[in-house]
């Protein structure tokens, strides 16, 4: 049987704490509580059912003696020993015992005063101990401290015993009721109810009430702040499972609704499974989904959760998961096709080749991961779509120029909002198939912020180890991009990650010789031209030599772009006179350029200069591919002062530099001594001065042209050099031999002078694009001296 008591423990006059000692006993029986602790004065109900206890109990009951009231450490100890028990308790008498009917026993015990165990006397049949009496230091109550404390005491308690359930109008009273001070701390002590029951002792021990009521204090603050939570907590969770309990009950009505309206979106789900069952992605790709669409199930279609999770559902059955188109393999079909698109790029094409000819034989490999890498417009992006077509695969083209953010690639997590897959898997689902060809375009000019680095993020997509486990925020699953075939395009890989670099496999596209080039316009160019703006083949021709002279002064490039856009001019000029019914030629000649093109505009890419004393033509290598650069060098009379002007970079600074100390150590390579040539000031120029310029490929260059300059004596006609020297005069090898050589073609050069360590990339040429020039290798800047300058030609 189990009652509902509201106990409340009473508290007698102040008769209580003036008890004689002498009336008690040095050695008390000993009764263990679990979980409560009694202070004096306070009337405390103990419900008792161990076996010693009920014993302890009848004896003093019947013999009218006093017991110790000691907690107990443990709860859970059923007999404790005297380890088991806190040092403090407090010396109590039985007022009364009840027999309850489930055979155990309440006492009701009054506290006299607080006591602390000396020793164990015994343990049979109940535990006796030795003890002392621990005295109460009372302040004075009529101290405005002690009543501030006292008032402050019974707000605490009273706002705690409000805060719990159970606690009723009567003990709310009881305390507001006590007048006593030392009266008021024990009873709010004995009923206080604490997480850590050891706070609780800790209050048993102090001597000065006082000190214990400030304890007790603190006590409470901690016990409001806990039952405050605890408080929020429960009103949060009723009003969440108010709030589900309503949406349930709404939903069910809505659905009702929606079915009665037809608007039921089951159907949708029952779409989505039915799609799911034809896919052949991995059997953890399918528990994935089936678990993302119990969570659409259970979602409010009116939510914004529903749209994200639905969208998420739909991209997942986008996905070409294992579902590949067939390769073309006909490798006599794929040069065909790679032969239509381009001219020439015969590394290119033979690299795909190689690449079909081992599927062939093999069956599967990896897709090759390529880095297509040359000057604007000779075709690096337009060969990714043609070696789709060779192959027979879907064409996707990722645009990563000016890219700064990683979640382009990566994707966002789809609790974002807005959130949507990468670049990556996005470019694959429009694809419909899980090996297309990727041409990830400029991938020189990604860019980094705070948001992230795309460059680190490409590391995985690009490492052919690594993208059969690509990993996108959005889709948070592993999808295999390893029969995925990467072509990255760039016009220098100078500014690429190292690493990223090294995952690729990188082929240097060559600017386009001046023959080269002719070819690509009447057979590509031309016709594409012609058909793009609606006039027919037979009615309008370009002479070779008309498309030579286009080249040659209306274009300066090593690509073919800005010669595309003239051909493109000539076209859109002549739909104009067929539109107003004009009469035009039918082939275009050299002579009609002007009218259709205007005024030449390229004059500067000629040899020139080199017939004044201080002007050298040097070979210079840029993005947009070879050029030649004219170093001019001017002598006057000083105190052997070098300036310098023509925008140049900190390199070629230093490259001057190096030059003008060389010869000032070797000076009778100027033809003249060190006191004439110390009375000598050099100004070095680059024209172009809005044009910055940099590089080392220019030392051997200054030299020459220094030296030209102090002798007064000009270069042979016809050269050209390139190279970078040392302080001892060791003339090194540069890059970009080939640009270099395209760009001495263009303007007229004959001979080009270079390093010996240059010689095995001049070999690996092929002669046509040297036909017509001759090598002079040197290994020092006396060779190159002694060779550039012809006797008797001075100013």
């Amino acid at each position: 049987m189990k009652q509902d008591i509201n106990i409340i423990p009473v508290v007698q006059g102040e008769a209580f704490f003036k008890i004689d000692e002498s009336q008690l006993p040095d050695v008390l029986p000993i009764l263990a509580l679990r979980n409560a602790a009694i202070f004096p004065g306070a009337v405390y109900p103990v419900t008792i059912g161990r076996d010693k206890s009920i014993k302890l109990i009848r004896d003093a009951e019947a013999g009218n003696f006093f017991i110790g009231a000691v907690p107990q450490k443990d709860v859970n100890v059923e007999d404790p020993a005297g380890d088991d028990l806190y040092r403090y308790g407090a010396v109590c008498r039985i007022l009364k015992t009840l027999e309850l009917p489930d055979g155990t026993l309440t006492a009701i015990l009054q506290a006299f005063k607080r006591i602390e165990i000396d020793s164990i006397a015994s343990f049979n049949p109940y535990i006796t101990a030795r003890v002392y009496y621990r005295p109460e230091i009372s302040p004075d109550q009529d101290l405005p401290s002690v009543k501030a404390l006292s008032e402050a005491l019974k707000d605490k308690a009273v706002q705690v015993l409000r805060s719990t359930s159970f606690a009723s109008k009567e003990s709310i009273g009881a305390v507001k009721a006590i007048d006593h001070f030392d009266f008021l701390v024990s009873f709010i002590a004995t009923t206080l109810e604490v997480e850590n029951f050891k706070d609780k002792m800790e209050l048993l021990q102090y001597d000065d009430v006082q000190q214990r009521a400030m304890k007790l204090l603190s006590l409470l603050d901690v016990q409001i702040q806990l039952l405050t939570l605890k408080q929020d907590i429960n009103q949060k969770v009723k009003s969440e499972i108010d709030q589900q309990q309503r949406e349930y009950y709404l939903n069910n009505q809505l659905k009702t609704i929606q079915e009665e309206l037809g608007m039921d979106d089951s159907g949708d789900l029952d779409k989505f499974r039915e799609r799911a069952s034809k896919k052949n992605w991995p059997e953890e790709v399918g528990k994935q989904f089936e678990k993302e669409l119990s969570k659409l199930e259970k979602y409010n279609p009116n939510s914004p959760d529903y749209s994200v999770q639905y969208n998420f559902l739909e991209f997942m059955l986008q996905l070409p998961w294992n579902e590949c188109s067939k390769d073309n393999l006909d490798l006599e079909n794929a040069r065909k096709v790679l032969d239509e698109d381009h001219f020439g790029l015969d590394t290119v094409k033979d690299r795909i080749l190689e690449y079909l000819a081992v599927l062939k034989l093999k069956g599967n490999m990896k897709s090759p991961i390529l880095c297509l890498y040359g000057p604007p417009g000779v075709g690096k992006t337009s060969l990714g779509k043609s070696i789709a077509r060779a192959l027979g695969r879907k064409y996707v083209r990722i645009a990563l120029g000016g890219m700064h953010d990683e979640a382009e690639i990566r994707g966002h997590r789809k609790t974002y909002v807005g959130a949507l897959p990468g670049r990556i898997l996005n470019g694959i689902a429009k694809a419909g198939t899980s090996n297309p060809v990727i041409v990830l375009d400029e991938i020189d000019k990604l860019s980094s912020d705070f948001k992230g680095d795309p460059s680190s993020a490409l590391l995985e997509v690009l490492d052919p180890e690594q993208n059969n486990t690509f990993h996108d925020n959005y889709l948070d699953i592993d999808y295999d991009l390893g029969n995925v075939m990467f072509i990255t395009t760039a016009n220098g890989i100078s500014s690429v990650q190292p690493a990223l670099l090294d995952r690729m496999e990188v082929i240097n596209v060559t600017g386009y010789l001046a023959e080269e080039k002719l070819e690509i316009a009447r057979n590509f160019l031309l016709p594409k031209q012609l058909k793009e703006h609606g006039i027919d083949p037979k009615i309008l021709k370009i002479s070779k030599p008309a498309l030579k002279a286009i080249n040659d002064e209306y274009t300066h490039e090593s690509g073919v772009r800005g010669l595309e856009k003239q051909i493109a001019k000539i076209a859109r000029v002549t739909a104009k006179k067929i539109a107003m019914e004009q009469e035009y030629p039918d082939t275009i000649k050299p002579s009609h350029l002007k009218e259709y093109l205007g005024l030449p505009t390229n004059f500067h890419d000629l040899i020139k200069g080199n017939e004044a004393p201080g002007v050298v033509t040097g070979l210079a290598w840029t993005q947009m591919g070879g050029e030649i650069l004219f170093v001019e060098s001017s002598v006057s009379t000083g105190k052997g002062v070098m300036t310098m002007t023509g925008n140049l970079g900190d390199v070629m600074k230093e490259s001057a530099t190096i030059a003008y100390q060389y010869i000032k150590a070797h000076p009778e390579m100027a033809k003249m001594d060190y006191k004439t040539f110390s009375e000598k000031d050099i100004h070095v120029h680059v024209p172009e001065g809005a044009t910055p310029k940099d590089g080392p490929s220019a030392g051997i260059t200054m030299v020459c042209s220094m030296v030209s300059a102090l002798r007064g004596e000009a270069l042979r006609k016809g050269i050209a050099m390139t190279g970078e020297m040392t302080l001892r005069g060791r003339v090194l090898p540069v890059g970009g031999i080939k640009e270099k050589i395209l760009a001495a073609k263009r303007a007229g050069v004959t001979t080009i002078v270079i390093s010996e360590d240059n010689r095995k990339d001049v070999e690996d040429i092929k002669p046509v694009y040297v036909e017509g020039l001759e090598f002079h290798y040197v290994k020092n800047i006396a060779d190159v001296v002694g060779f550039v300058f012809e006797e008797g030609t001075t100013a």
